[in-house]
């Protein structure tokens, strides 16, 4: 088959493209690169002239008077610079209901364009969306990267999501809705907001490239290695002032037994060069299930906190910890932290849990045949 993939989130459509075409289809990547992680694309609409230093104040000012990142300009400039090489496809994924990051009248025409010229299409739910929104909006109580924004209101001002509500996004998710041949979500944190969806096609894991992951078993010598990476663009969502407090804490508690790295918003190699050193990874704390780097961390064989709430233990059937369910609360996390701190041979022993369920449930040759029958069957 020819597939044409659009977007992308943490690697997710670059392993699933690898696993594709190790089974024999040709397969196009497009996307904007995500800015400082740089994942790799074929057709590449990352905006390079608006981000110049001297764009910078200027699309401060415009964003804060009308609420729109002049960068969507250039990336529809410049996607629509590739249209005409995205045609005839078999299938098409998008990894969301807005890939292409540009204004919604400009995504709707894309996205219409697309879907006018290739034989089937198909989008995942692997991060924000207009039915996961409204789910975390209407249960409030449930985990979610919601659950900063709701204890502390006056966040607000970060939130970058509720444009998913507006008018004009609306009308692209009522037309994927009754047109698109399925969705897909990617992790337990988009199932029950999705499933009720008239295209809704059933939970695929994340592939993960095996192969470029080196497993090796967690020695700790001296000091245990604790590493939290951060990006500034989902520091709240991803609950990091909590892992952060837990630390300050920690580091009070076993300043002569851990090491701590902190990094801020680095490109994606360097990230992963520095987090190698770990044994312990802060992920995220406001999520159900692993989303990209905590399972490359947890093939790495590292001890990860992020989701794995129940819906995720009962799916896999799992009778031991594979990671540590981080939750939003800084005493929980402290005595998390301390309870292997003081036992490191359970640090050891999660690590290559980690390694071997990653193996089994999210290798990406298997997730891509996933894919190939979802695909062909609809």
């Amino acid at each position: 088959m020819n597939i044409l993939l659009v977007g992308e989130y943490s690697l997710l459509h670059n392993s699933l493209k690898s696993a594709l075409i190790e089974l024999g289809h040709n397969v196009t990547l497009i996307g904007n690169s995500n800015g400082y992680r740089s994942y790799p694309v074929d057709y590449d609409h990352e905006a390079k002239f608006l981000t110049k230093k001297i764009f910078i104040i200027p699309r401060k000012i415009f964003f804060r008077l009308f609420k729109f990142e002049l960068l969507g300009i250039e990336y529809g400039i410049r996607f629509y610079l590739h249209l005409s090489k995205l045609k005839n496809f078999d299938v098409v994924q998008f990894v969301n209901e807005a890939p292409i990051k540009t204004s919604k009248s400009l995504e709707y025409f894309f996205i219409r364009k697309i879907f006018n010229s290739n034989k089937k299409c198909f989008v995942l739910s692997a991060g924000i969306d207009y039915l996961t929104l409204k789910f975390y909006m209407e249960n409030k109580n449930y985990k979610s990267l919601m659950i900063p924004f709701f204890q502390n209101p006056k966040l607000k001002e970060h939130l970058q999501f509720f444009d998913y509500f507006s008018k004009d996004h609306i009308k692209i998710h009522n037309f994927i809705t009754t047109n698109f041949n399925g969705l897909i979500p990617t992790d337990f944190d988009y199932v029950e907001a999705n499933r009720n969806s008239p295209i809704y096609k059933g939970f695929i894991p994340y592939p993960v490239n095996i192969k470029k992951l080196k497993f090796e078993k967690l020695f700790i010598e001296n000091k245990i290695v604790i590493f939290l990476g951060i990006g500034r663009y989902s520091y709240h969502q991803k609950g990091i002032i909590y892992f952060e407090k837990a630390l300050e804490l920690i580091k009070k508690k076993y300043a002569e037994r851990v090491e701590i790295i902190i990094v801020n918003t680095i490109p994606y190699p360097e990230y992963i060069n520095l987090y190698n050193k770990s044994h312990i990874l802060l992920d995220q704390c406001t999520s159900r299930d692993q989303g990209y780097n905590a399972l490359e961390a947890m093939a790495k064989g590292k001890v990860v906190f992020t989701g794995a709430e129940t819906e995720f233990t009962q799916y896999y059937n799992l009778s031991e910890r594979v990671c540590v369910n981080a939750i939003p609360n800084v005493d929980y996390l402290v005595n998390e932290l301390s309870f292997l701190i003081e036992n490191p041979q359970e640090i050891v022993a999660m690590g290559i849990r980690a390694r071997s369920f990653v193996e089994k449930e999210h290798d990406y040759i298997k997730i891509a045949q996933k894919y190939l029958k979802i695909w062909e069957n609809n």
